[in-house]
């Protein structure tokens, strides 16, 4: 049996690289960043599907919190999701998923495939960089110890590290290609993700006769 999955999908800093621009609304390859990581979540049968921003597009399939107060970085984020769900019914695992990440898709299918390969006692896994620098922010946690960690945590998680949230966990770090973790932070990013999703479009179907 699949165990059960629910998302986290973090979509409300201040973007300052990009001028304070709602990044999740970014369209890249005909839809906006926002709507790839709930798919991808969808993808995956997450449920619930929290969304922690304001209320960016009320035609996706998620409910929408805020951290207290805004702004006040991912770590609050992620506990104002967890306090939302009622404890009785969690998941097994959390999908844990910045909303800036062109390849969405790809990364999470890449989270839940390797997830079965994680020993009974690991708390969860995450992508890395080419250096194995763990992407907090792409990642599925067991969510009893994501809330035993957010429970740690002073004033609700407000102005703390994700690294202080997660550090004490046991969480395996998968080195991935450069494209699975390579977000959208500035205006020169979003140029070259919407280059690569236009050459994506362009590119002959392996499986397509000739």
């Amino acid at each position: 049996m699949t165990p059960r999955l629910g998302a986290i999908l973090l979509a409300g800093g201040r973007a300052s690289r990009v001028d304070g621009a709602a990044k999740p609304l970014f369209d890249v390859g005909g839809r906006t960043l926002l709507a790839a990581a709930t798919q991808a979540a969808l993808d995956a049968a997450a449920h619930p599907v929290t969304v922690v921003a304001p209320l960016l597009d009320e035609t996706l399939p998620v409910t929408w919190v805020r951290e207290d107060p805004p702004f006040s970085g991912p770590a609050a984020a992620t506990v104002a999701a967890l306090a939302s769900w009622p404890v009785a019914d969690d998941p097994e695992w959390t999908l844990l998923l910045a909303c800036d990440l062109p390849d969405a898709g790809a990364a999470v299918r890449r989270l839940v495939e390797d997830a079965v390969l994680l020993p009974a006692d690991a708390d969860g896994l995450c992508l890395g960089d080419a250096s194995s620098r763990p992407q907090w922010l792409i990642g599925l946690y067991r969510t009893r110890a994501l809330r035993a960690a957010a429970s740690a945590l002073v004033r609700s998680g407000a102005d703390a590290s994700m690294r202080a949230l997660l550090d004490d966990l046991a969480i395996t770090v998968v080195s991935v290609p450069g494209d699975l973790t390579r977000d959208v932070d500035t205006w020169q990013d979003l140029e070259q993700a919407r280059a690569r999703a236009a050459a994506a479009a362009h590119r002959p179907d392996p499986e397509e006769p000739s």
